[in-house]
This record gives C-alpha cells, structure tokens and sequence, in this order.
C-alpha cells in the first residue's frame, strides 16, 4: 500500500510538472497576470535557477503527512550519520529530525549548538509575525493632512514591497502601488479645492540603526538589503527589476517619485521635501495597503526576501510593544517564540539571517517548524516554503542521484552565507508520517547545499 502511494504521489507531481510548464508557456506568449503564481527571484545570498517559469504554491505539493508508522529509527540514524561525515560539512553541524505530531525527536546530532543560521532565520521571523500580527493583517502607507492648508505627509507604513512608478505589475502577491496612492490624494485635494502642495514625509515607524550588527559593509552596496526605513519603494533598489544598486535613503527616495507622480495628475509640489512627523490623528486624505501577511510570509521564504523579512520583524516589535529597532525586534521575536513554547536555542539580532551574530539551535529550528504544522495561522510558512527542484531556493537543487528521486517532495528553507550552509523544512516520509527537520553547518570550506540536499531525500524516503 505504501509503495502504491508513493507511485501515485510521484505521478501527480509528473502530472503537476506537465501543467506548470504549459501555463508557464501561455502566460510567457500571451502577457497573462498570473496572480497567485510565483516566480524564483532569489537574492544574492541564495542561488537559485533563473527559471522564467512559475510555479504554483497555492496548495501542497506535499502530502499533509498522516498517522503512519515513525521511520525506523536504527535506519534512519544510520543513513544520516553517514551523510554527516561528509568533508564538505566542515567541522560543525547540527541535525534534529522531528515528528510533527509528537514533538518527539527521531534523530538528533550536536541538537542543541547554537549555530550560524543564515537566511533559515526567517522561518522563526515569519513564525512570530504570524503569531503576533495575524495571517491577514496588512501594512498601510498613507498620505495624511500636514498642520496647515496646502501641506500634507507621506506617511511610511513599513512596507518595502510598495511598488514605485517603475514597477512592473502583475507581481506575486499584488503589491501597494505609490502611483495609486498619488491618484486617490490628488482626487482627494481636487475635492478640497487645493491643486498646489508643500509635501512632508514621515518615516518614524521604524526607529534606530538602520544596518544590523554583524552585517557585513558590503550587503547594501551589493543589493542583498537595502537601509531599514519604514518608508521605501521597491525594496529600496533604484531599478525595481535590479537587486543593486540600492539607495542611501530609500525614505527620501520614496518621497521624491511620490512627489514626481503627484504632479502627473496635476498636483504641484514645492521643491523642498523634508523629513516631519505627522501628528496622532490627523486627516487621512488616501491610503494604500500592502498584500495580507500570509502573502508576505510566502514571499519571504520563497524568495527568501531580505527587506520584507527585516520589515515583518519590525512590525512583531511593534504589536510587542518593543520598539521598532533591530533590537527591540530581536526581543519581540523572543517573546513570542516563548508563548508558542519554542524560544529555546534561538539568539537572533535581524530578521533575515544576513547577521553573522545569528545563534539557532538545530533541535530550535525543527521545533518551530513543528509548531507551525499544528496552528492553522502559521500554516503559510509551510505553504511559502520552496519545493525541492521547482520553486525559489530550492529550484536548482536536488539534482544528484542521491536527492532527485525527492524532487517535489521536500519543502524547506534555505540558508546561505560564506562559510554557511543550512537547510530546514518538513517532508512527508514514506510511512505517511509528517516530520520536520534542521541540518545546519557553520564551519564549511567551500559549499554544502548537496550534502544538505542528500540529508533531507534521506528523511523524505525514510
């Protein structure tokens, strides 16, 4: 019965496949918006095959893992310890296989060191921001009354995907656009009779540094992030289709096309755009809002999106009521992890795991993947997470014979910086059992991603 469903599984995925690549073809030929289709875009510090290609996420590639027997532990155990001593790991590992159901670990190895975790630290940053703000909360940017007659501020929500004039749309998920809020405040001014205005701009949200410790000073000139502000457009890059350069003050930068757009729908704005805060309670005059969270955390993990991480992590410090710094959210992050009961083994100063001071325990990460398989509202981190050989991080991997009979059937997040390499997500084993999982190496000489691919075919075949 086992091996029948797994022929059927397979089959389903080659089916899947055939699909994808005829709606890929379509939508290239015709310019068709694909809407809750995704494209791999990863940034610098993930490779992953450049695939035009989407591929849809909407539902589980995945069986959601049933009440089978647990993998055999001696097997198990013994097929991973053999793939740990592989030379291209380095000299510090540490892997935790979990059962979702239970809690229970079925393997374990150096569980409880902290390691280096690289961009798997936005599985605990999507976590918390799903259990603090809510699958369906949104980010708000909006323009508000200034203190006289003819001024008025653009107000930063805090949402880094809102998409400049430059923006191509039909984006996964829609984004905020800079150019409708720019429409609704000129129809809004017109109703009030004032075609001329002296333009301010808030970006207060978000307060403190806007680089994190242990950030190298090359990530913002080489466009892996952008400068945290609550205020940005298109991530802060100049070209929105460009991952570099970046700009040295995305607020600013927003402010200004806001202004340039504004005057395209007969708007004036006086030269000067400066900084201000907008006071408690003033008149909205028009407002954008950003995609649902759940749509967010999707794009986070799949893209392995470093802004909208550090952005979601903000707005954890916030509800929290931390402040919206690096610090404070690092604090905020702890706090949920805590009530969710899955804070141990977990020391993390960003969001999105481009700091080297990052610490998460392999038992930590596979425990909070765990949790969020048990809690409906942490459900889109297991949906946003790339499919092995298809999506994101993970569409060029699982490609050597030890890995690629599991193509489709492992999702995971993926973590990568010099020296680190790290891979945690969740797979559906043989027996039907659901089973989480975290291999994390710190201390690697060159790459590791096919070691790593070959730990988890071995789990998603146990």
């Amino acid at each position: 019965m086992v091996r029948r469903e797994r022929w059927v599984a397979l089959t389903t995925l080659a089916m899947l496949q055939a699909v994808t690549i005829a709606i890929g073809a379509y939508a290239m030929t015709n310019d068709f918006s694909l809407g809750a289709l995704t494209r791999p875009e990863p940034l610098p510090t993930e490779r992953a095959e450049p695939s035009p290609v989407p591929v849809v996420t909407a539902g589980p590639v995945l069986a959601t893992g049933g009440d089978g027997p647990l993998p055999t532990k001696g097997t198990l155990a013994a097929r991973l310890t053999d793939a740990l001593g592989d030379d291209a790991l380095g000299g510090r590992v540490g892997a935790v296989v979990i059962d979702a159901a239970t809690g229970q670990q079925i393997f374990a190895a150096n569980a409880a060191t902290g390691i280096t975790p690289a961009s798997t630290t936005k599985v605990v940053t999507c976590v918390a921001a799903l259990a603090s703000l809510g699958p369906d909360a949104r980010l708000t940017t909006s323009v508000v009354q200034g203190p006289k007659r003819g001024t008025i501020i653009l107000v930063g929500g805090g949402d880094p995907t809102l998409a400049g004039p430059s923006a191509k749309p039909g984006a996964y998920p829609k984004q905020a656009s800079l150019v409708q809020l720019a429409s609704r405040t000129a129809a809004a001014l017109k109703a009030s009779g004032v075609t001329k205005v002296t333009l301010s701009y808030d970006a207060s949200l978000f307060t403190g540094a806007t680089s994190a410790p242990g950030w190298k000073p090359n990530y913002i000139p080489e466009g892996e992030v952008a400068p945290v502000h609550a205020l940005a457009i298109d991530e802060g890059r100049q070209n929105p289709a460009s991952s570099a350069p970046r700009v040295a003050d995305p607020a600013a930068y927003a402010a200004s096309a806001f202004a340039r757009t504004l005057g395209k729908y007969g708007i004036g704005v006086s030269r000067s755009i400066k900084p201000a805060k907008a006071t408690p309670g003033a008149d909205t005059l028009a407002a954008v809002e950003s995609a649902p969270l759940y749509a967010l955390v999707e794009r986070t993990l799949t893209k392995s999106d470093n802004d909208l991480a550090e952005a979601l992590v903000r707005h954890v410090a916030i509800k929290e009521g931390q402040p919206a710094s690096f610090e404070g959210a690092s604090r905020a992050v702890l706090s949920v992890l805590k009530r969710l009961g899955g804070d141990r083994g977990v020391m993390v100063s960003d969001g999105s795991g481009l700091s080297i001071r990052n610490r998460i325990s392999a038992d930590a990460m596979a425990r909070v993947l765990a949790i969020a398989t048990k809690d409906p509202a942490l459900r889109p981190l297991l949906s946003g997470m790339p499919i092995a050989g298809f999506t994101g991080t993970l569409g060029h991997r699982f490609t050597r014979d030890d890995s690629k009979a599991e193509v489709g059937l492992v999702r995971a997040k993926t973590g990568t910086l010099n020296n680190v390499n790290t891979l945690a997500g969740f797979a559906t084993t043989r027996t039907g059992r659901l089973v989480t999982f975290a291999f994390m190496a710190d201390k690697v000489p060159y790459t590791a991603e096919s070691v790593l691919d070959r730990l988890a075919a071995i789990v998603a075949r146990s």
